[in-house]
């Protein structure tokens, strides 16, 4: 399996990725906004692209479908519950699903609800599991919830679901907000080291050639994945001082969620 991460050098800095078979030439398309660029690099590479994923519904996701399908004919994937969202679908996916990209590639559905109720992300059966995870992962960060989502299903996703993935899982979002989303972790976590030297790794990186993180990377840079910290819960008792001696991840990631709404 091949993943190509395209850059779009756009208002929301999004990432774009190609996911190709490198026996057949075959490719999807991940959320191809920026479909013009998706098909450059599909020419250059030799590709064609038969196949088109949108994470979830929103326009910054799925805006490039019509200009994709027009100039190959590729099918739109998406959650089955994003049917009345996304025009023009051709195969709604559920948790479990396979999502085949020419002989060799299988990527595995997960329903993963919280930025949207029907957003979906990709986990690739390979040695090393890459996760293609839209808005609901970022690098050190999650994805907010004011466009028809909600937080508490956005815990159950990444308590349930993403946390429980293996360590080595390679982390592919939606858009590069890595710099401001490790700022929030240290202003949540100002002794995490590692998210501090990590900052210093990526700043000014060209995003050409961003870092890919990896699941372990995240839980020790990701405030969403350090519910535990004994930092991470003083300091969220400065801006709530009404929270529990002891307070449960779930109330310690609503929290956090809650803050990084209007950090």
């Amino acid at each position: 399996m091949i993943v190509e991460q395209i850059w779009t050098n756009n208002n929301f800095r999004n990432f774009n990725y190609l996911i190709a078979c490198p026996e057949t030439g075959e490719a999807l398309a991940v959320d191809p906004l920026e479909f013009g660029q998706c098909l450059d690099v599909a020419k250059d590479k030799g590709w064609e692209i038969t196949q088109i994923l949108n994470t979830h519904h929103h326009k910054d996701h799925t805006g490039g479908n019509g200009g994709m399908v027009e100039a190959t004919g590729a099918r739109i994937l998406a959650s089955a519950k994003a049917r009345d969202d996304i025009p023009d679908m051709d195969i709604g996916l559920d948790a479990g699903d396979v999502v085949k990209v020419g002989r060799t590639v299988e990527l595995e559905a997960m329903d993963t609800p919280g930025h949207t109720m029907s957003h979906v992300c990709l986990l690739s059966r390979t040695d090393q599991p890459a996760l293609i995870c839209g808005d609901t992962l970022f690098n050190a960060g999650a994805g907010h919830c004011k466009g028809g989502g909600h937080p508490e299903p956005l815990y159950e996703t990444f308590a349930r679901q993403l946390a429980t993935l293996p360590d080595d899982t390679l982390i592919y979002p939606g858009h590069d907000y890595i710099e401001n989303n490790l700022d929030f972790t240290l202003d949540r976590e100002p002794d995490n080291a590692r998210a501090a030297s990590l900052k210093e790794e990526v700043a000014g990186q060209d995003t050409n050639r961003a870092m890919v993180t990896t699941l372990a990377l995240e839980k020790e840079v990701n405030t969403f994945f350090r519910l535990h910290s004994p930092t991470v819960i003083a300091r969220l008792r400065e801006a709530f001082p009404d929270l529990p001696d002891e307070p449960d991840e779930k109330t310690v990631f609503l929290k956090l969620r809650e803050l990084r709404n209007d950090w």
